[in-house]
């Protein structure tokens, strides 16, 4: 951890007077250059954002309703504190608690021509476990939903296995998930209406490899909850081959995972209170929760670095802007935003208004450009006039959108969606895996990334939207 930094007092001083040239909410660029060169300085002489990922992934995987999520609520708040942002709390969040279990295991069956064949799976999030002694049966493939509906009677007490992988040719990897992802998060339910015992769902990745993905599902209540399990990729394409050589493919499935109950974890907020208009609030988000496979460093411990790294900056240098900016570190993204919604109607909201929502959440790698409102050019407006203080980091476009799952309520109150965008394209090769590890992190991108946010809080806290 970088010990708080020594000011200068004539580079203070600068600072100081670039700032209360814009205390009117109408400084023009160059008034901020001093600001962003300092930041720049400051953060990237070190890689304090790195070392923040390394103290949250310390705990372990974060799992929703997990001991390990709440020891990084605890953690989480400590480093705030030592941080020394203001008005450090949590907020209590009722989430769910779902744990793996010690067993995920599937073979394809053996016949008379060949051995059993082990295939790489793991549960999907929520998942119902098997009978003791697991599930075997014959496989069908489907690539879609409607075709899984369409087998009618013909599924009945099959392994229904859902093989639409991720589609290469779209540049935005994100895109790409979005369009494959209906499959994991319904394909249970869609098979259970048509009598399946069981799903197997190619994992939601670019590799070709033996690394299996989870992910959340959700069970429709008008449907029996089956197991469902997603294969690694090699073991979805091997799979794939035996089906068309012939028709009688089974696989065995087993697996203990269990939905245990309700319990009470919590998000964890802090700030720079603002100088002037303190209920005006920039916010800057994370996710502390993560899968279980890996320790979620890409997701989204990532996040939460490079936004409690922002603010941090910022206190560093002494600065309060206008308005307030606060680091939100969300609970339970990954199984259906509870914390997001507590957080936007928790008591402590009375009289505050949200301006800005920018949720960190597509990895540690190096920005490349801003995302910021949706409907209309406004927000793109004010912001573009800074366009060239923030190029040389990398940012080349600045587009709508922004926003995530844990800030999509705020976004509906009228708060403005931003978000750093990052070069994502090799994110969904660890995400949700097990190949999701500190290692996978390059320490100065994620501390570019936290450089950025920090200026463009700051030039919003100061600006307004």
């Amino acid at each position: 951890m970088r010990k708080p930094i020594v000011r200068n007092l004539c580079v203070l001083a600068l600072i100081v007077l670039a700032v209360r040239t814009v205390l009117s909410g109408s400084g023009k660029p160059e008034d901020y250059r001093a600001l962003v060169d300092k930041v720049r300085e400051t953060g990237l002489s070190g890689e304090r954002a790195f070392a923040l990922l390394e103290r949250i992934t310390s705990v372990g995987p974060r799992l929703t309703g997990s001991p390990q999520a709440a020891a990084a609520v605890d953690l989480t708040r400590d480093l705030m504190a030592e941080l020394g942002l203001a008005r450090v709390h949590t907020e209590p969040v009722e989430v769910g608690h779902w744990t793996r279990g010690q067993v995920a295991e599937a073979s394809v069956a053996a016949s008379p021509s060949r051995a059993a064949i082990p295939l790489a799976v793991c549960a999907l999030g929520g998942s119902v476990g098997t009978p003791e002694r697991g599930i075997t049966a014959r496989v069908v493939e489907v690539r879609s939903l409607e075709e899984a509906a369409s087998l009618g009677k013909s599924a009945e007490g099959k392994i229904v296995f859902f093989n639409r992988a991720m589609d290469r040719g779209l540049t935005d990897s994100f895109a790409a998930y979005g369009a494959a992802a209906d499959q994991r998060v319904s394909g249970a339910s869609a098979a259970a209406r048509v009598g399946a015992a069981a799903v197997l769902v190619r994992s939601l990745t670019f590799r070709d490899d033996r690394n299996p993905h989870t992910g959340m599902l959700r069970y429709d209540p008008d449907a029996p909850a089956i197991p469902a399990a997603a294969i690694g990729t090699a073991d979805a394409d091997r799979l794939n081959a035996l089906l068309k050589k012939g028709k009688d493919v089974s696989v065995s499935l087993r697996m203990d995972c269990r939905d245990r109950g309700k319990v009470v974890s919590a998000n964890v907020v802090g700030e720079i209170t603002g100088s002037e208009l303190p209920s005006e609030i920039i916010l800057l988000g994370g996710h502390l929760d993560s899968w279980d496979l890996g320790v979620g460093a890409h997701d989204d411990a990532a996040g939460c670095a490079a936004a409690l790294e922002a603010v941090a900056l910022l206190h560093d240098l002494g600065l309060r802007p206008r308005r307030t900016i606060r680091a939100v570190m969300f609970m339970d993204e990954e199984f259906g935003g509870t914390g997001g919604r507590a957080y936007a109607v928790a008591p402590q909201r009375k009289g505050e208004r949200h301006l800005v929502a920018a949720e960190s959440d597509r990895g540690g790698f190096v920005p490349v450009g801003l995302a910021i409102g949706s409907g209309d050019r406004k927000a793109i407006e004010r912001v573009l006039p800074y366009a060239d203080l923030i190029r040389p980091f990398g940012i080349w476009f600045i587009v709508p959108g922004g926003g995530g799952v844990d800030v999509a309520p705020l976004i509906a109150n009228g708060a403005v969606p931003a978000a750093v965008l990052v070069n994502a394209q090799t994110y969904f090769d660890v995400h949700h895996s097990a190949l999701d590890v500190v290692a996978r992190v390059a320490p100065r991108e994620l501390e570019l990334q936290a450089v950025v946010l920090a200026i463009l809080a700051y030039i919003l806290a100061e600006e307004g939207v």
